[in-house]
């Protein structure tokens, strides 16, 4: 029996790199039940595996190492199933941009709640610098201060300039980190320009993924200096706060939490009881009105039983 990382998924086989440095085509064995989670993948990009090997030179995955940690998003088609969408990450990297597309503040704070949830630290990389105008300078130098104070590294990069891409190297060495972002934010670009010799499977996943491969989710790493991967998963768009109770989601918001230490009530939802203490706290700006209006905004979707694919 052979160990192994799992560094790529098509939906139908894995590709194990197993200790000893070869890549072997796995398949499961038999009926993967993961405790506590309705998947429809029970092994994912990320996940250390045990694999018997046969006769053809291919193999099958018999068993998963304890995960560290894993990010989930619920499943479009689903609704009470999961996608897991890699495991045992270091950290996040939310690729964002503020035109070129923009990426919407709820957008961003959405998955930095997803992702405290999951127990995975996130940093923002602002992408695209070379393209904003003065004005839009201004609001990413406003966003940078906000996210900065409330405790996420963030980054600026233009893949087309090669700025700040030293410095994303830098913090990507020894460590897995998941890229993510919406579509059209530079994402392919960015990893080109940090692996060159990636150029061309970067274009594949991308025109395959382009051609309607949206129900799949093909994720791949991606070996990078220093000891460490970039895992890329194409199409991210549906990022759910999946199985979150209502009095948890202000846990996952940073400063809220620190806030609602002085409310009046143990399960405030910081709406409207009284002594709230950060409903208070965003009337003296110290708590920003978009990161509460993200907050009421998952809120409102648990009220609501619907789920908003838009983020």
């Amino acid at each position: 029996m052979d160990k192994g990382l799992v560094i790529k998924n098509t939906g139908s086989w894995y590709l194990v790199k197993t200790d000893d440095g070869s890549c072997v085509e796995c398949k499961i064995k038999g009926n993967f039940r993961l405790k506590g989670i309705r998947s429809t993948n029970p092994v994912a990009v990320g996940d250390r595996v045990k694999i018997i090997r046969n006769q053809e030179g291919t193999a099958f995955i018999t068993e998963i190492e304890d995960r560290k940690n894993y990010i989930i998003r619920r499943s479009s088609n689903l609704s009470k199933q999961s996608h897991i969408i890699a495991s045992n990450l270091d950290q996040c990297m939310l690729i964002v941009t503020v035109n070129y597309p923009e990426t919407s503040t709820t957008f961003i704070d959405r998955f930095l709640a997803s992702a405290e949830a999951y127990r995975v630290p996130v940093c923002l990389v602002f992408n695209k610098t070379d393209r904003y105008s003065e004005d839009e300078n201004r609001y990413l130098d406003g966003l940078i201060n906000l996210y900065t104070t409330i405790g996420y590294q963030c980054y600026k990069t233009s893949a087309i300039n090669n700025e700040g891409i030293n410095e994303i190297k830098q913090a990507l060495a020894g460590k897995i980190t998941l890229f993510s972002g919406n579509s059209g934010v530079g994402k392919s670009t960015l990893i080109n320009s940090i692996l060159p010799e990636q150029n061309l499977k970067t274009g594949d996943i991308s025109n395959a993924h382009n051609k309607g491969m949206h129900t799949t989710t093909f994720s791949e790493m991606f070996p990078v200096d220093g000891g460490g991967y970039i895992i890329d998963t194409p199409g991210i768009k549906g990022f759910g706060t999946f199985d979150m109770e209502e009095e948890e989601v202000g846990h996952y918001f940073k400063e809220i939490f620190k806030f609602s230490a002085g409310c009046k009530y143990g399960n405030c939802t910081h709406r409207h009881e009284p002594g709230c203490a950060v409903r208070e706290a965003v009337e003296k700006h110290y708590i920003s009105e978009s990161r509460y209006n993200s907050y009421l905004s998952i809120l409102d979707d648990k009220e609501d039983g619907k789920y908003r694919s838009a983020f």
